[in-house]
């Protein structure tokens, strides 16, 4: 299963950035029976745009085969990508090591709707 973690840092031992379509990094892991076999770490471009960066950073997310996302939260335009590819989404904060074994021990539930509203202020 191959599921990508929004992160501050570009290490498992990050923290979980709230923001996903402005998060610096996305962390994709792939998962084998619980465990890690490997990842990859990414700079998120859409991060920076003045607006759309959430339905930017859905898409680049969705079109790299992943069947699930933990991020802080997560806006109405990427969640309706998500929506649309089948992808679930699961709120999450610590650190990306943590969120991992949280997801993998099905200790987290997954959401049904945004968490969080969309936003129109640019990177910072």
């Amino acid at each position: 299963m191959r599921v990508v973690i929004s992160s501050t840092g570009n290490s498992l031992e990050s923290e979980v950035d709230v923001r996903f379509g402005r998060c610096p990094y996305f962390v994709f892991v792939e998962l084998e029976d619980k465990e890690i076999k490997n990842h990859e770490i990414v700079e998120n471009t859409s991060s920076k745009q003045a607006g759309g960066a959430g339905i930017t950073a859905a898409e680049f997310v969705a079109k790299k085969g992943v069947q699930a996302v933990l991020t802080g939260n997560i806006g109405p335009r990427a969640f309706s990508v998500f929506s649309q590819f089948k992808i679930d989404v699961y709120p999450v904060t610590g650190k990306i090591s943590d969120a991992i074994k949280a997801f993998v021990n099905s200790e987290l539930k997954k959401v049904d709707a945004p968490t969080g509203p969309m936003r129109h202020k640019g990177p910072f």
